[in-house]
């Protein structure tokens, strides 16, 4: 098999994929406004017609839309298509009020899995490979997406799910697993699984497909040393269709967006203004052949950006920075904007394990902020370094990193709870939007 599930397509000269999408933006805007009353209210608020659309020239026109807007439209607001039609529902992880969902034609499930199938190929898959797939089943669409792609491969494909990470080892070694996927928090539990073990000879693993949460260069290189793989980052969300939206290729500098089904936008978070090629901002992607749920001009809050410089794999489709942050969930904390990520990234370059929790607090009227970390167990181990002079370096390399001062915690192996699923590592108890 090829290194591409669909050539094609894949490698297509990007002024034929860009009069495809056109094509495809004018047929996917009359279907929504013939079809969603939301929609049909908001085009016409901005004072646009399907006609207005000629081409993806004409995106800029069209309105935003929010994760608010899916949540007040909850359930059947923006369904495009008779519920007959709908084969499949999923829905996001959130816990706290009107979840967000997403319906599914059957040509929905057969499209988003052929962007996964893609994925993989790209990763070195093979109809010879075992794909375990840890990530979680049911609502949420991590295990069905990539368990779908696996079946389009002809991979033999372990519908293994999150969790019980003993029956995750035995089958991986029994089976011979090859390819995993999973949150890539659940491979740095794995792991660190193996290596306690001393199950790394007797694993078959090449490579793995991680998204679902943000995740470092640094965490991917932890990754690939204690499994022994190539990892490979993979992306998508509920409200675009779920993984497969883009993916890396053996060139792990960024993700192909699959853009025969979407078209990516950055724009400035404040001001809506769609910014060049190159430069940081929002992800906007607009749906172009999802029927039951298209998303058009969706404000994914993902902070990234987007080059279109030619790829060694020979891939034409643009390509997407991991996310480097998000507009909505970035924090701040004494006037300064935090990322986790930036926690995460220092805490890796000092060498300790990315097991840490992050916890943010107002006192008098000031905020406080505290991270909790895991020392390694060579660390805990070694007594000719105390836990003041490792706490004073990480304070002095976190100082660097954000600006601010984190007072830091070191605690013994094991003390955080592990995630076999997305890891929480934020706790903000300042209740900033509460009356």
């Amino acid at each position: 098999m090829s290194k591409y599930y669909q050539p094609e397509i894949e490698t297509m000269p990007v002024d034929q994929l860009q009069a495809l999408q056109s094509e495809r933006l004018v047929a996917q805007v009359k279907h929504v406004y013939d079809n969603v009353e939301f929609y049909r209210n908001k085009m016409d608020e901005a004072g646009v017609k399907p006609e207005d659309i000629h081409g993806i020239e004409d995106l800029h026109l069209l309105p935003f839309i929010t994760k608010d807007d899916l949540k007040e439209q909850y359930p059947y607001g923006l369904l495009a298509k008779p519920l007959k039609d709908c084969v499949r529902m999923h829905s996001t992880s959130g816990t706290t009020g009107r979840r967000v969902v997403a319906f599914y034609t059957q040509h929905d499930i057969d499209l988003w899995e052929e962007c996964c199938a893609r994925a993989i190929v790209a990763a070195g898959g093979t109809n010879e490979d075992v794909c375990h797939v840890a990530y979680g089943y049911g609502l949420f669409t991590g295990g069905a997406g990539v368990h779908g792609g696996a079946h389009k491969v002809g991979c033999l494909t372990l519908p293994m799910s999150s969790g019980n990470t003993e029956r995750q080892l035995q089958f991986m070694m029994d089976l011979g697993s090859t390819i995993l996927c999973c949150t890539p928090s659940y491979a740095a539990y794995l792991g660190e699984s193996v290596s306690e073990r001393g199950l790394r000879d007797k694993l078959k693993l090449k490579a793995g497909i991680f998204g679902a949460e943000a995740w470092t260069e640094e965490m991917r290189h932890n990754i690939e040393e204690t499994l022994g793989i190539k990892a490979y980052d993979i992306y998508g969300l509920t409200e675009i269709s779920g993984p497969g939206v883009s993916f890396e290729c053996e060139e792990q500098n960024g993700m192909h967006i699959n853009e025969d089904h979407f078209i990516a936008e950055v724009i400035d978070p404040n001001t809506g203004k769609v910014l060049p090629e190159g430069e940081r901002g929002e992800l906007v992607f607009t749906c172009l052949t999802k029927e039951a749920f298209p998303m058009i001009r969706y404000r994914t809050r993902d902070i990234c950006i987007l080059s279109r410089k030619k790829c060694s794999c020979g891939r034409t489709h643009i390509r997407m920075t991991k996310p480097l942050g998000r507009s909505d969930d970035m924090m701040v904390v004494k006037g300064v904007n935090v990322f986790p990520s930036q926690i995460e990234t220092v805490l890796l370059n000092e060498g300790y394990p990315a097991n840490y929790e992050l916890i943010v607090d107002r006192v008098n009227n000031s905020d406080t902020i505290e991270v909790n970390v895991e020392m390694s167990l060579d660390m805990f181990n070694d007594l000719k370094v105390s836990d003041a002079e490792r706490e004073k370096k990480l304070v002095a390399a976190l100082k660097v990193m954000l600006g601010i001062k984190v007072d830091v915690k070191l605690l013994p192996p094991k003390s955080i709870a592990r995630s076999e699923g997305k890891a929480v590592r934020i706790i903000d108890k300042r209740n900033l939007f509460k009356n």
